[in-house]
């Protein structure tokens, strides 16, 4: 699935913040859509802003937890932030802990030059967009969707 066109307030947000930023950030965003697409469990994503920035919520399921897109004020990285009170970014690091630089229990900072890993940052995604299942006890799949 490609993502769907971008709203006028989201392509604002990102348009704010240096070029470097805002393209990676556009690339995470259509990951973010190809890995919910891969999750008939995370329903169709809504997407708005919260606090300024581009936000990604299961609204219509309420299978995940928010993920949002922005920079740090201390770094010239593209953040993937998460709600801090749950598990996700120590999920992250235990599984990934040399592919990504983290900041304590809320963000995912990525380089915004070279590859973008997409095999490991679409399961970092589908681990949040299928937070709340897990915690229910439901098991929610790890593979991608051709």
């Amino acid at each position: 699935m490609t993502a769907p066109p971008l709203p006028r307030e989201v392509s604002r947000a990102l348009g704010a913040l240096p070029a470097p930023i805002g393209k990676r950030l556009l690339q995470v965003r259509s990951l973010v859509f190809a890995t919910a697409a891969a999750h008939e469990e995370a329903g169709r994503l809504t997407e708005t802003l919260k606090w300024g920035e581009p936000a990604y919520l299961t609204a219509e399921t309420g299978s995940g937890s928010t993920i949002r897109l922005g920079r740090l004020k201390d770094s010239n990285h593209a953040a993937i932030l998460f709600n801090c009170k749950t598990t996700l970014v120590d999920d992250f690091r235990e599984r990934f802990p040399d592919q990504f630089e983290y900041r304590q229990t809320r963000a995912l900072l990525l380089p915004v030059t070279g590859k973008l890993p997409k095999l490991e940052l679409s399961i970092c995604l589908s681990l949040a967009l299928t937070y709340h299942l897990d915690r229910r006890g439901k098991k929610p799949r790890y593979g991608l969707r051709d």
